[in-house]
C-alpha cells in the first residue's frame, strides 16, 4: 500500500512538473541577461547564486558548452527550460 501512494505521488509530481513547464530562448532576452518568470513575473538574473530566487534543477552541455539548463522559480515554482545559450555569448 505505502509503495502505490509514493507511485501516485511521484506521477502526480510529473504530471504537475510537465504542466507547468516553461521554455525560454535566451537570445531573445536582451540586457544582462535577467527575465521574469513567465508565471509570476519574479526577476530571475543569472548572477544570483543565492538559490533563493531559483533552484538549478538539471543541465545539458554539448561538447563543452551549456546547451540547456532547466530552473526552478523560487517564488512559484515554475520549471523553466532556458536554451539559446550559444546563440545569447555571440549576440
Amino acid at each position: 500500500m505505502q509503495k502505490r501512494r509514493k507511485s501516485e505521488a511521484s506521477m502526480l509530481k510529473k504530471q504537475v512538473m510537465k504542466k507547468e513547464l516553461q521554455t525560454l530562448d535566451l537570445s531573445t532576452v536582451e540586457g544582462d541577461g535577467s527575465f521574469a518568470c513567465p508565471k509570476c513575473g519574479t526577476m530571475i538574473s543569472p548572477d544570483d547564486e543565492s538559490e533563493e530566487v531559483y533552484k538549478i534543477l538539471d543541465t545539458k552541455v554539448v561538447g563543452n558548452e551549456l546547451a540547456e539548463l532547466v530552473i526552478s522559480c523560487g517564488t512559484c515554482g515554475t520549471v523553466i527550460k532556458l536554451t539559446g545559450f550559444q546563440q545569447a555569448m555571440e549576440a
